[in-house]
């Protein structure tokens, strides 16, 4: 009777041996992930903003859409469509480059990268970002465009808040308390 050749056939052991191999199963993770993160560069241009979130900051992510009107005093970040009124006196208000916005804005502080139609009115500044389009007016103590900004509309600066005013009175105070020296200047 003709045989095959060893080459090509397995060895009787292999058979006789379990076939899992536990090296590769522990490789594996144990339940494959129910949602895939968001990409690192979305998260990152977030995260690495100056500033643009506190502790206590809500965020209306991209894909939300908010109607009427919003209050409090956490600090809020806007990559969404929000329309109606947005009113946080005490907090920073941050429109992402996603952000679209209709919506008068009063906060303590107001920064634009994304689109807004509507008046806005900082306690503290306003600051517009190179890919900030916005169409109204604006009053601020402290205004920032960035070069490629957009703005439309009359922008107007105020004095700034009272905690503010009190440090500029002391200094105007002691200047009016300077009394004038004379000087003399030699030649020679």
């Amino acid at each position: 009777m003709w045989r095959k050749p060893s080459e090509g056939k397995p060895s009787s052991e292999s058979y006789n041996q379990p076939a899992s191999n536990s090296s590769a199963v522990e490789k594996l993770p144990s339940a494959p992930p129910s949602y895939s993160p968001a990409p690192a560069a979305s998260r990152s241009s977030v995260e690495s903003s100056p500033a643009s979130l506190g502790s206590n900051a809500s965020k209306i992510t991209s894909g939300l859409k908010i109607n009427g009107e919003i209050s409090g005093s956490a600090d809020l970040y806007i990559d969404g469509e929000v329309q109606g009124k947005l009113r946080l006196v005490n907090a920073r208000v941050t429109v992402g480059p996603n952000g679209r916005v209709q919506a008068d804005i009063e906060a303590r502080e107001i920064m634009i990268d994304g689109t807004v139609n509507g008046n806005l009115k900082a306690g503290e500044r306003a600051h517009f970002g190179s890919s900030s389009r916005v169409n109204g007016s604006v009053l601020t103590p402290r205004i920032g465009i960035d070069d490629g900004a957009r703005l439309r509309g009359k922008v107007e600066t105020v004095q700034a808040a009272p905690a503010r005013e009190s440090a500029s009175s002391v200094k105007q105070q002691a200047t009016e308390t300077l009394q004038p020296v004379e000087a003399s200047v030699k030649s020679e």
